[in-house]
């Protein structure tokens, strides 16, 4: 995948995530089962924690990161939940546009070839390609959190 391929599907599945938040009411966002125990706001705060770390990724152009990548998935996700499930809805939506941002930024400041040599990225494995890495955090991230919330919403109708 090319870099204007990786925007414009981080652009689209961006505005189809944003454009579901944003018909769902401030009261329905802090409202626990929208995955799991999480509400919305939960899962705001979780795909916002995966772009912040894909900007110190892309900024340090190495595989760097959070300790909490050396957890099994399911771990790491419950200690993001624990870590922003008492903040205000307000906080949390603030910053996830502050994040995406600033991901967007340093996206657009890579060179086309980043995006396919893994040898660009100290520490990242050479069977790995960056642009996975990043789809697998921003746009992929999103549409799967996407139909999470469609069918929550669909069972609270």
């Amino acid at each position: 995948m090319n870099k204007a391929e990786l925007f414009a599907d981080i652009r689209v599945e961006w505005a189809r995530w944003e454009a579901l938040v944003d018909g769902i009411g401030e009261a329905q966002m802090t409202q626990p089962g929208a995955a799991g125990e999480w509400s919305v706001k939960d899962i705001i705060a979780h795909i916002t924690w995966f772009e912040r770390e894909m900007v110190g990724m892309l900024q340090a152009q190495a595989l760097v990161g959070s300790d909490l990548w050396q957890l099994p998935s399911d771990e790491r996700n419950a200690r993001i939940f624990e870590e922003n499930r008492d903040r205000v809805l307000q906080d949390v939506l603030t910053e996830a546009q502050q994040v995406h941002q600033k991901f967007l930024e340093e996206l657009a400041a890579l060179a086309e070839d980043d995006l396919a040599d893994p040898h660009r990225f100290p520490g990242m494995p050479e069977d790995w390609q960056p642009w996975i890495v990043i789809a697998g955090n921003s746009n992929e991230h999103y549409r799967d959190h996407s139909r999470d919330v469609r069918t929550w919403l669909e069972k609270l109708e």
